[in-house]
């Protein structure tokens, strides 16, 4: 608990002057995205830990050096992970979406990157209303050939679900309606 909270309070220092584009405080994504892998996929304290920093090297000025110093070595870990899944991610847009999702499982050699990953953009398709039509529909259709698909590779089925229900939403709103 006492990590936890001490986790939530430095994304909280961190995300301080940041917003999301709804206009609401960034600090409720990486909240989010921590209720998701503790409720809904039953992740522990450490990935708790992780989930509400996984944002904070990419979008402020906290390192990794200062998330091991603060967190320690499995915390960093998989923030690392995520950092470079997300890098990866944006390098290989023409990869098929098969070869990315057996790519993502072995490049993680922690199955916790790719669940708090998982979390991450399930939070973000719950909130996608506010984003413009195109990227909607980029993330949409990234989320329905490579997330639900991983999502059912593990075993998580309402989060594929979910996702698959998310994407039709903003693909095919007629359908999906």
């Amino acid at each position: 608990t006492k990590m936890i909270r001490k986790a939530f309070n430095a994304a909280l220092e961190a995300h301080k002057d940041m917003r999301r584009k709804s206009g609401e405080p960034y600090i409720y994504h990486p909240i989010a995205v921590a209720r998701i892998a503790a409720e809904e996929i039953g992740l522990g304290p450490t990935s708790l830990v992780s989930a509400l920093l996984h944002d904070t090297v990419e979008d402020t000025d906290m390192t990794l050096d200062d998330i091991e110093n603060m967190f320690g070595k499995d915390v960093v870990k998989i923030i690392d992970g995520l950092t470079k899944i997300e890098d990866i991610f944006e390098q290989t847009s023409s990869l098929q979406a098969e070869n990315f999702r057996k790519m993502l499982l072995t490049l993680s050699d922690d199955v916790r990157v790719i669940l708090i990953k998982l979390a991450d953009r399930l939070h973000n398709m719950r909130t996608l209303e506010i984003m413009r039509r195109d990227k909607q529909l980029k993330i949409a259709s990234e989320t329905l050939f490579l997330y639900a698909p991983l999502a059912h590779r593990l075993g998580l089925y309402a989060i594929k679900s979910e996702l698959e229900d998310l994407s039709l939403k903003f693909k095919e709103t007629d359908v999906y309606t």
